[in-house]
């Protein structure tokens, strides 16, 4: 059955529901939502990241949620499940997980199309810089890996760990982590980034990346390290460049400069600078028509 809502109340009704993504989803702000000829396009900032993001709504041919498949009553009731749909995928990753085009300033991401970060069988996190009082180890408590917090006795509140101590579960695993630690001392580190073999223990632990900020003003970060281990597909250091490059650009990064130079650099879109090394604009990240999204 064909719906009897005008273009105009699809509109009026998404902009009735747009405050709710905020309210259900941190992190998100300055929602507005224009028409384009064949659909709504949504709009919409991202933590810090200086980009403009957009996501395309398909006006409703049929009084059916585009979220759930469930028949609807109203073209409210439509555009408040498509305000729910978006807050969904804006909570699992529709930022880091989406293909994406720049289109009239905005870059618009595709939501139908997510796709894992990581390679199969492979996982990457932020190195834990916080652990238990009692014990330097780290709290390995992250609950989208519904991990068990590792202590003893009662549960403390957690505390930066020592430098000295920050990564030694890396070092141990024959990875350097004199840069990052030094970057913690110096407090310019921007982000630091782990991968390991995704398995009920965690490990082993097979390679790491390291992001510093340039400026005070933290819109330039400097890509110091990214390094997999032997034998560990070049797929995992796409990843972690990736990761750390969408980790400082929701910080605010402007722009990412490196003396590294890897062929997962240059599929991300770095290129040379005047100077020497690489760089990238944050906005110019992952080029149209890429078959993957380092």
């Amino acid at each position: 059955m064909a719906v009897e809502w005008s273009r105009e109340e699809a509109l009026e009704a998404v902009r009735v529901c747009l405050p709710g993504v905020s309210v259900m989803t941190d992190g998100c702000s300055d929602l507005d939502v224009v028409v384009e000829p064949d659909n709504l396009l949504v709009l919409f900032r991202w933590r810090r990241d200086p980009n403009v993001y957009a996501v395309e709504v398909a006006l409703p041919a049929t009084p059916t949620s585009p979220w759930t498949g469930l028949p609807v009553t109203s073209v409210y009731e439509w555009a408040a499940d498509v305000m729910a749909g978006l807050s969904e995928n804006l909570a699992t990753g529709l930022v880091l997980r989406s293909r994406r085009k720049v289109r009239d300033g905005y870059v618009v991401l595709d939501a139908r199309d997510l796709v894992d970060v990581c390679p199969a069988g492979y996982f990457i996190e932020s190195v834990p810089l916080v652990g238990a009082p009692s014990s330097w180890r780290p709290s390995f408590s992250w609950p989208w890996r519904n991990r068990t917090h590792v202590t003893w006795g009662p549960p403390e509140e957690p505390v930066p760990l020592p430098v000295s101590k920050v990564g030694s579960w890396l070092a141990r695993a024959g990875m350097d982590v004199s840069l990052p630690r030094q970057l913690i001392a110096e407090t310019r580190l921007a982000c630091w980034l782990q991968a390991y073999v995704d398995n009920d223990r965690g490990e082993p632990y097979v390679g790491h990346t390291a992001v510093s900020w340039e400026d005070t003003r933290c819109t330039t970060a400097r890509l110091h390290l990214v390094h997999i281990k032997p034998g560990v597909l070049s797929e995992v250091r796409g990843a972690l460049v990736r990761s750390a490059v969408r980790m400082v650009t929701e910080n605010g990064a402007l722009h990412v400069v490196t003396a590294i130079d890897v062929p997962e650099l240059h599929r991300l879109g770095f290129r040379p600078a005047n100077e020497g090394g690489l760089t990238l604009r944050t906005s110019d990240a992952d080029p149209p028509g890429r078959p993957h999204p380092l």
